[in-house]
């Protein structure tokens, strides 16, 4: 029986592209469904952060690139300033999923803003990256125009902040356990193994 695994990540957070081939191996040597879920780190009206002030860089020279560099994964700060809010290719998630293609609708939306400096919070590029992974171009404007699907959006933001607890991302949450950071392969097999082990009687 598979292992139900959520992935809880933003579109403009680094560690959740570098995390990327540890899922990726999890799936490969585990029964696991994984499930991408959305957690906005700085939801409308919160200001986005910008690439030109001083924090990004440093964070990024200072922990994200030498990251990039051990995991051999290219990477670069995009230029888009302030960052895009990702709650529209957070709606078109839900389409993606519906279509069996959230995974990679997901790693084609980060590789648009990490590898190909795109904004991925502009409606035509959200379009451009869909198609790219097979979705409909009618159907991914009809998501992004959906008030359905923004109330679904902010209903999924609620269920990662009060019902799961996260409160960064990428966080994980196997067997009813959240775990937040940068999670290995070894570390996330060792979650799931952890959450299929039967109960031990006390």
């Amino acid at each position: 029986m598979s292992t139900g695994v959520e992935v809880f990540v933003d579109y403009v957070c680094p560690y959740c592209f570098l995390v990327e081939g540890a899922v990726a191996r999890l799936k490969r040597e585990r029964d696991v469904e994984v499930v991408i879920r959305p957690f906005e780190l700085r939801p409308d009206p919160v200001p986005t952060l910008r690439p030109e002030d001083d924090y990004l860089p440093r964070v990024w020279n200072g922990s994200v690139y030498p990251m990039a560099r051990r995991l051999g994964v290219e990477i670069a700060l995009p230029s888009v300033s302030p960052q895009p809010r990702t709650a529209k290719a957070f709606m078109v998630l839900q389409l993606a999923q519906e279509r069996r293609l959230g995974e990679e609708y997901s790693g084609a939306v980060f590789r648009a803003f990490f590898q190909q400096d795109r904004d991925v919070g502009d409606d035509e590029v959200i379009i451009e990256v869909a198609t790219s992974v097979g979705l409909d171009a009618a159907e991914v404007r009809h998501a992004l125009a959906s008030p359905e699907r923004r109330d679904r959006q902010v209903e999924a933001q609620r269920y990662a902040s009060e019902e799961v607890g996260v409160t960064a991302v990428p966080s994980f949450r196997i067997g009813g356990r959240r775990y937040s950071g940068v999670l290995d392969a070894t570390g996330l097999i060792e979650a799931v193994d952890q959450s299929q082990a039967p109960e031990r009687a006390s």
